[in-house]
């Protein structure tokens, strides 16, 4: 949540309701946001209670997984108004990060990493943080109307609210799907003091459709517009920390950081388009990275390559533990195996318990002979090793 420097000593420009959102919007655009729409930040009773009865079933449920900071705060996650009592109204901005074709097709490339689209550009909460405070000292200089900046690191629902203020709509994907562009949006939001003209909500239009949940590699979707984080492989490969559960590693394939088969899936891309930001075109050695390259990286080069991309965030460990499991998907032993042998000397657990894995992948007899006589430091590891041995056996 940013704030801003004291308000200037210059009188504000006196402005009604509608000249106010009018101005905000036209330097919304102005600043490079795709497109802005406004909402009411107090919620009605009934439309607080069903956020309130969502949240609470997704909680029960364990869905969040590792991700305990969806419980914390929670009040605050289903209400705007929570978050800043003085809020009267959201703005709720928008960025296009299209791809320009389909990001699955590099699933087909198995020697090769799939990094989700959105990562593989610049990292997008600084491209909208920086826009959004321009935004707001706009409207701090010129109208002296009191704000706060929100991108994804608050406790504020967005998807919820950009459906709210028009938008989309939280499709049974559960993510926000817009009939102009498609499922490609990034998003922040502005709340005012001021109560100012909203946008009429969006509606839902997927119908009958469940192109998304049929497409998920892992069946994540127990049902339409709820989402079980614990078996999503966006959220495996990026906010789980530890080994993950055997029974996903196979479906990873060569995904190494995130999974953007629900959304690819839906029929109203047709109506996306490519982004115009250049800060989100994808780096070249983000397009379908070599695996084995990968498998090189230490500390400081892993720093060094996802410098100001989304990917840097997880750390070297974590991403290192995804391209061993997609090496052992990649039924190439030939080139993956030097690779697989580099990774199970690594320093960490976690990297070198993945590389177990994908030995007995590529070369099962290997790895249950050494599964015999390995003594690793690390439980985790050496129960990788007994796995292995104990398989090949059975």
């Amino acid at each position: 949540m940013a704030k801003l420097p004291p308000r200037p000593k210059r009188p504000p420009k006196p402005a009604t309701p509608r000249e106010l959102r009018d101005a905000i919007a036209a330097k919304a655009l102005e600043l490079g946001f795709d497109a802005v729409a406004f909402a009411p930040a107090q919620l009605s009773p009934e439309a607080r209670q069903q956020r309130r009865e969502r949240m609470e079933a997704f909680l029960e449920r364990g869905f969040q997984g590792d991700m305990g900071w969806l419980a914390d705060r929670a009040e605050q996650r289903i209400d705007p108004s929570t978050l800043w009592p003085e809020a009267r109204t959201v703005v709720s901005v928008a960025l296009n990060y299209g791809p320009a074709g389909d990001p699955r097709d590099v699933l087909q490339q198995a020697e090769r990493g799939a990094i989700s689209v959105y990562a593989q550009g610049r990292d997008y909460h600084d491209v909208m943080k920086s826009r959004l405070k321009q935004l707001g000292r706009f409207i701090w200089d010129t109208y002296h109307q009191s704000l706060k900046v929100f991108v994804d690191t608050a406790p504020l629902m967005e998807k919820p609210v950009a459906q709210q203020a028009g938008h989309g709509w939280q499709g049974k994907h559960t993510n926000l799907v817009s009939r102009r562009f498609g499922s490609w949006l990034f998003l922040g939001e502005l709340l005012l003091s001021v109560e100012l003209p909203a946008d009429d909500a969006e509606t839902d239009h997927c119908g009958q459709c469940r192109a998304c949940l049929d497409s998920c590699p892992t069946d994540a979707f127990p049902a339409p517009y709820q989402l079980d984080a614990r078996r999503c492989i966006s959220y495996l490969t990026i906010e789980h920390p530890g080994p993950i559960d055997r029974e996903f590693r196979t479906a990873l394939g060569n995904r190494i950081y995130g999974c953007d088969d629900c959304l690819a899936a839906c029929p109203w891309n047709k109506f996306a388009r490519q982004s115009r930001e250049a800060a989100f075109a994808p780096r070249a050695e983000l397009q379908a990275p070599l695996l084995a390259e990968l498998a090189t990286l230490d500390d400081a080069t892993f720093r060094t390559r996802f410098s100001g991309t989304a990917v840097k965030r997880i750390g070297r460990d974590r991403f290192l533990r995804n391209v061993a499991y997609a090496l052992g998907n990649s039924a190439a032993p030939v080139t993956a195996l030097p690779a697989v042998e580099r990774l199970l000397a690594d320093a960490s657990p976690v990297v070198r318990g993945a590389a177990v894995w994908a030995l007995s992948q590529l070369a099962p007899e290997e790895a249950a002979r050494r599964g015999q006589t390995t003594d690793d430091s690390d439980a985790g590891v050496r129960a990788e090793w007994a796995d292995a041995h104990e398989k090949r056996q059975s």
